[in-house]
């Protein structure tokens, strides 16, 4: 491995910081290429690390992900997995609970994260994108209970799950829930999942109780008539993302019999909190040369750093570092876009072998995003069009009866800010389910 060269200094970010800055000694740098600046030779064979426009961050692995071309990125995700299966959903240590992790569920999720990220941010070229695959793909779980034929074949196949049963991933999800709550003592992270149904439509017993068993979903009826049923359900994903996140449904439509709601918040604070009294004003460039001020936070000391051919990472621990902040940035000569092309499973289990402890100077930028998407042609894409074909969806493991029902939206928003102290981040997402026919 490419050990930190001595006088490379660069930047990278996520968020509101919209642009890549100059001091003295160091080239501007425009989102998308870094370039190395012969200043700092503070540490030895170290590196200053500067994060800002241009990159993509993995947080926590799988619990959100974050990409920008104007503002920053950065992605955040989280998983206690064992050590020898990391993955993007996985922790960078083991905890007592991942020996009972299904690794089948770990890499499923793993290659649902960077697949789903991978049709977001090409369908929002030059945007800003912050995802949570987790908190989507569990949402799409608990659906999943009721489909059946082909729809079950098409939800599976998107999710990943093929090498696993109904049963098998429902286990599997309620072992990852408790090992994610309780992966580090001193990070705060919470999954919570709810079930709201129209009053008068006739569930399938099964359907709930194992959303209730596996998931510990809330099942809760309402008169969906009811002008206010709208903030009943917008009160609880508030309160599940800490007020982070306050609206998920706008309205409910006369045909709308049920939601599937996901809820994840995390905070954690950094293992090496950064000073406020080191964070400056400082420039940011952005992709078309215009240049604001931002706050910048910096520290020194060793962090986990790889340097690839086409990029470089930088690994920023949590807690009792068991779960990390990864950010990757593009090298000289590349781009954004082919950094987030080559963001695969495969790659990301091959580059978590080539993280070294070096010496160096980070500079990260403060943050605060929010985001918000339709998820229904990036998951048709993922090959799950079916669930969405009002001629064609089988949920009749859902709903009792001749109804012919199928997802209307998957809609999904997230929250992230980063300072001097940590991380805290949220996300919500809803499955809309609807009657086509009666």
């Amino acid at each position: 491995m490419r050990k930190l060269s001595q006088t490379d200094r660069w930047r990278a970010g996520c968020g509101e910081s919209r642009t890549s800055g100059s001091e003295r000694g160091m080239e501007k740098r425009t989102l998308g290429a870094t370039r190395s600046v012969p200043t700092l030779r503070a540490l030895r064979s170290g590196k200053t690390f500067i994060m800002g426009a241009g990159l993509v961050a993995l947080t926590l692995p799988g619990i959100l992900a974050c990409s920008g071309v104007t503002e920053s990125s950065g992605v955040i995700n989280s998983n206690a997995a064992p050590a020898e299966n990391r993955t993007a959903m996985d922790n960078s240590s083991k905890t007592e609970t991942t020996d009972l992790i299904d690794s089948r569920l770990v890499s499923a999720n793993t290659r649902f994260g960077f697949k789903l990220f991978s049709e977001v941010a090409s369908r929002n070229a030059g945007k800003n994108v912050l995802i949570s695959p987790s908190s989507v793909a569990l949402a799409l779980a608990m659906t999943y209970n009721g489909a059946d034929g082909e729809t079950r074949q098409a939800i599976s196949r998107g999710l990943e799950l093929n090498q696993m049963s109904l049963e098998e991933a429902n286990r599997a999800n309620l072992q990852l829930k408790s090992a994610l709550e309780k992966a580090d003592p001193k990070v705060q992270l919470q999954i919570a999942n709810s079930l709201w149904a129209r009053r008068e439509v006739r569930f399938r017993p099964d359907f709930l109780e194992r959303n209730k068993e596996f998931y510990g979903a809330e099942v809760t009826e309402l008169d969906f008539n009811d002008p206010n049923s709208p903030a009943a359900i917008n009160d609880w994903v508030s309160r599940k993302t800490n007020g982070k996140i306050e609206r998920i449904v706008d309205l409910i439509d006369r045909d709308s019999i049920l939601f599937l709601i996901n809820a994840i918040y995390f905070k954690g604070k950094w293992t090496a909190e950064f000073k406020k009294e080191e964070t400056r004003e400082d420039n940011f460039t952005t992709a078309d040369g215009r240049q604001k001020r931002h706050p910048m936070m910096s520290q020194s000391g060793k962090y986990d750093y790889f340097d690839g051919k086409k990029f470089q990472a930088v690994s920023l621990p949590y807690g009792d570092r068991r779960l990390s902040m990864y950010i990757f940035l593009p090298a000289k000569g590349s781009t954004l876009a082919e950094l987030q092309k080559s963001l695969t499973a495969e790659n990301w289990e091959k580059w978590m072998d080539e993280f070294d402890q070096t010496p160096g100077d980070i500079v990260v930028p403060r943050f605060r995003v929010e985001y918000e998407v339709e998820l229904n042609d990036a998951l048709a894409s993922l090959g799950m069009g079916v669930a969405f074909d009002p001629d064609r969806a089988n949920f009749s493991k859902m709903v009792q009866g001749n109804e012919q029902v199928a997802i209307k939206k998957v809609k999904h928003k997230t929250f992230a800010e980063v300072n001097e102290e940590g991380t805290e981040a949220a996300a919500a997402t809803s499955v809309e389910v609807t009657v086509t026919s009666v």
